[in-house]
């Protein structure tokens, strides 16, 4: 069994509050959730209106999988135009 841990930093430009925060981010983790199964939580940052931390856990039984599935999951938080990716970090247990 692989246990894949990613850590995400982000900057939210428009982040004007922590309801907007919130509206972003609870998108964000249920898009990730629905599309690839992963667990995601905010881990640090929780109290600033711009910036987040965010860590997504998967588990599989190959590492290969594990890091196409972070691989994925950094595409789409790149691509969403309302977030900035500032550090990603993948540890596998």
């Amino acid at each position: 069994m692989i246990v894949g841990v990613c850590q995400v930093c982000l900057h939210l430009p428009e982040g004007h509050s922590l309801k907007a925060k919130r509206q972003v981010l609870s998108s964000l983790k249920a898009r990730l959730v629905q599309k690839f199964n992963v667990s995601v939580a905010e881990v640090d940052h929780q109290d600033l209106w711009q910036r987040t931390t965010i860590g997504i856990a998967c588990v599989a039984n190959e590492t290969r999988y594990v890091n196409q599935v972070f691989d994925q999951v950094l595409k789409v938080i790149r691509s969403n135009p309302r977030l900035e990716l500032l550090d990603s970090k993948i540890e596998l247990l």
